[in-house]
């Protein structure tokens, strides 16, 4: 029993020292300036990865009053996070999405007219031969600099950059 009481002893006042340093912590503002800006800063380097899927702004190929404009053309992404992308095309021309991002993620699903499409790798490109919409379901996996691009259209400015911090 004096053994019992003696471990018990030592446990009671870890734990007491425990709580004591992790308090202390709490109460320790001097690195609170330093990072003041990166706790509240709206940037992808600030931003954590979370559990729930995030949506990346949709990207819309054409319109009907420009065939080869694009709505965005730079994305920032944060790695380890998992993401929705629609993709939309919407200027009446056949566009062919490529992007060396497929092969850098770890890609959920595709999903066109609520139809699944699950893989065991990535695809090649995404073919739009009318308007519509594919959202491509994917976790990041590796930070880096991703070029997308309609290769044909590319000259006229349907290209951009994808960025994983």
């Amino acid at each position: 029993m004096r053994k019992f009481r003696a471990v018990a002893f030592v446990v009671l006042a870890g734990m007491a020292l425990t709580l004591g340093q992790v308090w202390a912590q709490d109460n320790d503002d001097d690195d609170a300036a330093a990072g003041a800006a990166t706790k509240t800063d709206a940037s992808p380097e600030a931003e954590k990865a979370t559990r729930a899927s995030k949506d990346v702004p949709e990207l819309i190929l054409g319109s009907k009053e420009d065939q080869f404009t694009v709505n965005q053309k730079d994305f920032q992404l944060i790695a380890g996070q998992g993401y929705r992308w629609k993709i939309t095309a919407a200027g009446g021309l056949e566009y062919k999405f490529h992007t060396d991002l497929f092969r850098n993620v770890w890609n959920n699903q595709i999903v066109i007219n609520d139809l699944e499409v699950h893989m065991n790798g990535a695809p090649a490109w995404l073919e739009f031969d009318a308007d519509g919409t594919i959202q491509v379901q994917f976790a990041t996996v590796r930070p880096g600099i991703y070029t997308w691009s309609v290769p044909d259209l590319a000259e006229k400015g349907m290209k951009g950059t994808i960025t994983i911090k």
